[in-house]
């Protein structure tokens, strides 16, 4: 830039020649003044322009304030000539913050750019939007820059640029982008060739399917099958090898996508997983020489074990994954093993079973005293998610010691950690009271109100925890030196249990008083009201200091704080009333226990990890706490009213929820109904589908492009159904996904034998197989959902020919045998019936041919000879169900001729399955069916 503009170039060496800053300002002011003659004299060219105002950017850059060029910069983006387009919009980006109003004059020109048929112009015009960035350039453009991404003529760098430029824009302003609406289009890009786009993609996907589950849920099968590719089975290129190993950016993002989804329960997606899971710890089992390639080795490595645990904590792979860690978090390099101990604290939040973790725990308490504070957090982080009841003395104990030389960035949540596993496992009062005392009496101004009000809360609803409880605080306020919280948990506690203590030897009265009121010049207006507190319920309890107490009323009446005056003069009032007065004696009742309720605990130490970079939601003990049940009981189980809770998800447990240590992934939790894809409806698609109820084979849809075709076998309560997707045109159809949706996974499972190919050649067709079981009695059909690129984006939707009646199975009856069953299961409601018209054929005749084709189709077995009406049909056959077992099924058709209307009647043992075999056989015979 500097050799074509001379001017431009003096001006730079001027400036780094002035060897004061008045020097360099007066340089400055005077380009400045002569660039405002020139503009505003006007009748420049585009050469002077671009020269001025690449002076004024080069001002700017420097950090004086500039006010001229705006208008030749806007100006400038309108130019043909690169060089001079450049210099505009940098000027642009540089000069205009995103609510300028000279943003809405540049709003049409880069439109212009962005529909250029020139990648550089594209380009530069993305790089504004992207810097700049405003709410009305995002409302104006955003459709422009979305459809330079799903172009297919768009060369790689502008979608790279594009997919960047939407995740730039949906991040300052999501309610712009209609990221639902685009979810298909977006996510087909996923299959793209190059892996440069994927990656940029990738990104945008993760972004907008943290706010859209949903609509974004095809992208799980992308990432799997991506993944798959690049682990599995090699398939990149070495452009995307970094250090040998392929594209590492991709694949920790691909990972961690997977983590926002709950797991799959589709087994071959779950099996194709757990395949790339177990290839990327193999490949990592050894360590390499090469620093770089060990980084992106470790990357990987990481995000997989997350979602290893994340699939299943309690799988094989997350048991090799506890040994890798272990070599981790000892290893030299401070990166390592502060991702070892953050991802092994992960696994100790979500594992059933924590004896791989406890057999490194002398060296993760050693990490608590590693040099590097990120260390030590996640080191802590790992401690509290670790703790059981097993080792519960040990890792409180060491917390406690390592409490007092600890940074005080980490003291306060380290107390909040301590406090909360002391409560939770403590196996005996006496564990919990000296632990959470020293607790107070060592963390100092680091304990906040919470700790104290746990104590006292605890102390009240438990009656053999209260003489101790005053007896060791006793002991503790004797030290030279107490902290105010462990003064305001002396107050509370004596002032309401200390007469259990008060006949013995040391714990007298006066002694008691002496003892508390010692401290009280040290403290804050709060705590010697509580104090006040204390002495009247003393008056009630210890007549024999009395005196001393209403002495100290009376010098509080003269005290400048209006809270303690108040207070002192209506404790004088009390205590100085008639000994045969009950008013003291009832105003100074013991406090009746506290009503069950939450830690405020938890709420407090959640509130302290809100700031997690990665939402992946989730409590980092919840899960593993929900389920470790077979336990021994501990005070953690004692709820408010002092009675022990029966298992273990008790009050204090259930306050763990909303505690956030940990990225802990936590998803989407299986399919709503409006997470259904929209079916694709024509008469063809419904008499195909009506079609294929009641035959193994045929076409299920058909279009220009497309067509599928289906065959079907079926034995006992499963069964395997073939789908053939043929491509009909000269093109490829890219990006190719096939989905299946089942409304009902509890009745009916479903689920592909492999993958799809992402692309089917020309004039090619391909077989996917499903494989299905029928658990339970199921009325919804599964969808199938194809996308592809064809040109443009195409999606359809049909139902598969998965109905009940494909379950069931011939059987053999004879008449009396036929008769004593129909008998035997009797009318409604487990009896079907219903009336229907019927067509006639071209004689005039019923026909008993297609009536029979439907009967057997529909897997019912037609018993020949049974009803003495030749052309009435009966039918008999069972229905297996993997869970609810075997359910017999009887039929009878008996059509009128002359009334050109027929009867069918179902009787089953299960009045569900007679009603959907009715429906499903009749349909096909009325004579309103598709034709």
């Amino acid at each position: 830039m500097a050799t074509s503009m001379r001017g431009l170039t003096q001006f730079i060496a001027d400036i780094r020649g002035a060897r004061v800053r008045e020097l360099e300002e007066k340089r400055i002011n005077k380009e400045m003044a002569n660039i405002r003659k020139r503009f505003k004299d006007g009748n420049l060219d585009g050469y002077q322009k671009k020269k001025y105002v690449a002076k004024v950017i080069f001002t700017y850059i420097l950090g004086y304030k500039v006010d001229v060029g705006h208008m030749e910069a806007v100006n400038l983006i309108s130019s043909m000539k690169y060089s001079e387009k450049q210099i505009g919009y940098l000027a642009v980006t540089l000069l205009m913050h995103e609510n300028s109003d000279f943003l809405r004059l540049v709003v049409n020109s880069i439109r212009k750019d962005l529909n250029e048929n020139n990648e550089i112009y594209n380009c530069l015009a993305l790089h504004a939007i992207a810097n700049v960035g405003g709410q009305e350039m995002a409302e104006a453009l955003a459709e422009d820059v979305h459809r330079l991404l799903i172009s297919p003529t768009s060369q790689t760098f502008v979608r790279k640029k594009a997919a960047l430029t939407l995740l730039r824009l949906y991040r300052k302003h999501p309610e712009v982008i209609p990221a639902a609406e685009w979810a298909l289009r977006i996510v087909s890009i996923m299959d793209d060739s190059d892996l440069g786009v994927v990656v940029c993609v990738t990104s945008l996907v993760m972004a907008l399917a943290q706010d859209h589950l949903d609509a974004y849920a095809v992208c799980y099968q992308k990432a799997v099958d991506r993944l798959n590719r690049l682990v599995v089975e090699h398939e990149y290129s070495a452009t995307y090898a970094y250090y040998k190993v392929p594209s590492p950016w991709l694949q920790v993002k691909l990972l961690r996508l997977l983590q926002y989804y709950a797991p799959t329960e589709d087994p071959t997606l779950r099996n194709i997983l757990f395949e790339i899971l177990q290839t990327i710890m193999n490949n990592s089992s050894e360590p390499s020489r090469n620093v770089q390639h060990n980084n992106a080795q470790h990357a990987v490595l990481f995000e997989a074990i997350n979602l290893a645990i994340h699939l299943d904590p309690n799988s094989s792979l997350v048991s090799t994954a506890a040994v890798l860690l272990a070599r981790f978090i000892s290893s030299k390099e401070t990166n390592v093993r502060y991702l070892g101990l953050d991802t092994m604290a992960h696994l100790a939040s979500r594992a059933d079973h924590l004896d791989a973790i406890k057999r490194h725990q002398g060296t993760i308490i050693l990490s608590l005293r590693d040099k590097d504070i990120s260390v030590r957090r996640r080191a802590l982080d790992l401690l509290y998610s670790m703790c059981d009841v097993d080792n519960s003395d040990v890792i409180v104990g060491e917390l406690l010691r390592y409490l007092k030389v600890a940074d005080y960035g980490l003291r306060e949540e380290m107390v909040l950690k301590i406090a909360i596993l002391t409560e939770k496992y403590a196996a005996t009062y006496k564990w919990y009271v000296d632990t959470i005392l020293e607790l107070i009496s060592a963390a100092g101004d680091h304990v906040g109100d919470e700790v104290w009000y746990r104590v006292v809360q605890i102390v009240t609803n438990t009656e053999d925890l209260q003489a101790y409880a005053a007896r060791v605080v006793f002991e503790y306020l004797k030290s030279p030196s107490s902290h105010e919280s462990l003064v305001k948990v002396g107050g509370y506690i004596l002032g309401e249990y200390g007469h259990l203590i008060a006949n013995d030897s040391g714990y007298s009265p006066m002694e008691q008083f002496q003892v508390l009121h010692s401290k009280s010049q040290f403290c804050m207006s709060p705590t010697r009201a509580l104090l006040l507190s204390t002495y009247v319920k003393w008056t009630n309890v210890f007549p024999e200091i009395k005196d001393q107490l209403v002495n100290v009323f009376e010098r509080y009446q003269h005290v400048l704080d209006v809270d303690l005056q108040q207070r002192a003069c209506e404790f004088y009032t009390l205590a100085t009333r008639p000994p045969d007065d009950e008013l003291l004696q009832n105003v100074c009742e013991e406090i009746p226990p506290f009503p069950a309720r939450e830690s405020a605990l938890q709420s407090r130490l959640s509130r302290k990890h809100t700031d997690a970079g990665d939402w992946r939601g989730g409590s980092v003990n919840l899960d593993r706490q929900a389920t470790r049940t077979s336990r021994k009981p501990t005070l953690g189980d004692v709820r408010g009213n002092g009675a022990a809770a029966t298992n273990g998800t008790d009050e204090v447990t259930q306050s763990l929820i909303g505690l956030d240590l940990t990225s802990s992934p936590t998803g989407l939790q299986g399919k709503s109904k409006k997470g259904m894809p929209r079916l694709t409806m024509n008469q063809n698609v419904e008499r195909w589908f009506e079609k294929l109820t009641y035959s193994s084979e045929g076409v299920l849809y058909e279009d220009v492009q497309i067509q599928v075709g289906i065959k079907s076998r079926f034995h006992g309560h499963i069964g395997q159904v073939a789908i053939y997707i043929g491509n009909k045109i000269s093109a490829p159809l890219t990006s190719f996904t096939a989905t299946l949706y089942n409304e009902e996974p509890d009745a009916l499972s479903a689920s592909f034998a492999k993958i799809a190919p992402s692309i089917i050649a020309p004039r090619t067709q391909t077989q996917q197989l499903v494989n299905v079981e029928c658990k339970k009695m199921f009325t919804k059909p599964p969808i199938l959902s194809l996308s592809f690129l064809a040109g443009a984006h195409q999606s359809i939707a049909v139902r598969l020919p998965i109905v009940i009646t494909k379950f069931l199975e011939h059987v053999k009856l004879g008449q009396a045998e036929f008769f004593e069953r129909w008998k035997l299961i009797g009318g409604p409601p487990r009896e079907a019936q219903s009336i229907f018209p019927i067509s006639l054929s071209e004689a005039g005749h019923i026909d008993i041919e297609k009536q029979r084709q439907v009967v057997l189709g529909s897997s019912l077995n037609v018993l020949d000879g049974i009803d003495p009406n030749p052309s009435n049909i009966v039918a008999a056959s069972i229905l297996h169900m993997s869970v609810e077992g075997k359910v017999g099924c009887l039929m009878r058709l008996e059509p009128n001729k002359d009334a050109k209307l027929c009867r069918i009647t179902v009787r089953s043992t299960s009045e569900n399955v007679a009603a959907e075999v009715q429906k499903l056989v009749q349909k096909p015979l009325s004579v309103d069916a598709a034709s």
